[in-house]
């Protein structure tokens, strides 16, 4: 199943200064590429303002799109396809993050709870400034720039992150859009700012260079909706359809335990959508080799990502292609400024 096995997009926070590091960056991606594979490259920034977290890459100035090239012309060596994601933030973020200290921007005005972390950490975000409604097209046209600006990178095309709790799910998600303008209410008026941000998108770049990822199942940042089904069908009926979106990228609910024997197992709750959208239905959520494998065999999706395990075993399609050993992850690192550790030092199956 090489062939299915797609990179997750994953935030590793070593792009100093906001500017991709092609010395570093152009290791790690190359070691995840082989012919014929899919990456999706970690969340870009779209806008200063749309960072919430330290060093991570950005799309919206010209040396930024200058730094990405000589990583794109790497990966396309190995005859992989590159796909740039497209990240706003919103108020999941701190003022640290934002220009001259401001409030970040969100839908609403909620603040996001504390949040602790895998490792125990608590993390805090500040007060949003909830967006006036003639502000809403400037963050639109962060998008539409950005997504030109990867293209001019060399990446193949992009991905629009509307999924985690970031400013897309807080527009579209029930528990956190309390607006009463054409952007809160109804359903619709929920997924208005999604629909005209992947509809910029698709006019600048091509319907055919552009996915979309969605979680509708999931609570990430205290964002959740009462009705996540007609939630997601209503943003690939009304928008993505409509528009010929290339892929839905889909995240399945969070791993639940199995009451028989313990067992972690996947929900599979994610075939109302397979069915509903008409391009390629990408999966991902906690699968392992098999599980990738039957959703794979059983129609359920397209083409599966995988996150932690790719961040540990940068060779993944080959040691499922032959059942080996996984080397084991260490989440220490998974957000370090680190250019080796935790980076580019997993081994490969013939460094064992």
């Amino acid at each position: 199943m090489g062939c299915r096995v797609v990179l997750a997009p994953l935030t590793r926070c070593r792009a100093c200064g906001n500017v991709a590091q092609p010395q570093h960056m152009s290791v790690y991606y190359c070691q995840r590429a082989t012919p014929g594979g899919f990456l999706i490259a970690e969340a870009c920034a779209v806008s200063e303002s749309a960072r919430g977290y330290p060093d991570v890459p950005g799309l919206w100035t010209d040396d930024q799109v200058e730094a990405w090239k000589p990583i794109v012309d790497a990966v396309h060596a190995k005859g992989a396809v590159f796909f740039a994601q497209l990240w706003h933030t919103g108020r999941v973020s701190a003022p640290e993050f934002q220009p001259n200290g401001h409030a970040p921007i969100s839908s609403t005005d909620k603040q996001v709870p504390p949040q602790v972390s895998p490792d125990g950490r608590v993390n805090t975000f500040a007060a949003p400034r909830r967006l006036q409604t003639q502000e809403i097209p400037n963050v639109v046209n962060d998008f539409r720039i950005a997504a030109i600006n990867a293209i001019k990178a060399g990446f193949d095309g992009v991905e629009i992150h509307a999924a985690n709790g970031y400013l897309f799910d807080q527009f579209m998600k029930d528990s956190t859009n309390d607006r009463d303008d054409a952007y809160g209410g109804s359903l619709e008026n929920r997924c208005r700012f999604t629909a005209e941000v992947v509809a910029a998108v698709a006019y600048e770049v091509g319907a055919h260079r552009l996915g979309v990822r969605l979680s509708p199942y999931a609570d990430y940042m205290d964002c959740y909706d009462s009705n996540p089904e007609a939630l997601a069908l209503h943003v690939i009926n009304s928008t993505l359809n409509p528009l010929g979106v290339l892929f839905c990228d889909m995240i399945e609910p969070r791993m639940r335990v199995n009451p028989d024997d313990g067992n972690l197992t996947l929900p599979h709750m994610l075939l109302p959508f397979r069915k509903a959208f008409q391009g390629t239905f990408i999966v991902g959520g906690g699968y392992d080799r098999d599980e990738g494998n039957d959703a794979i065999a059983n129609g359920y999706g397209d083409l599966v990502t995988y996150g932690r395990q790719f961040i540990a075993n940068p060779d993944l399609p080959a040691r499922f292609a032959t059942k080996a050993a996984l080397n084991k992850y260490d989440r220490s690192t998974f957000y370090t400024s680190d250019p080796v550790i935790g980076y580019t030092d997993y081994p490969f199956l013939d460094q064992l």
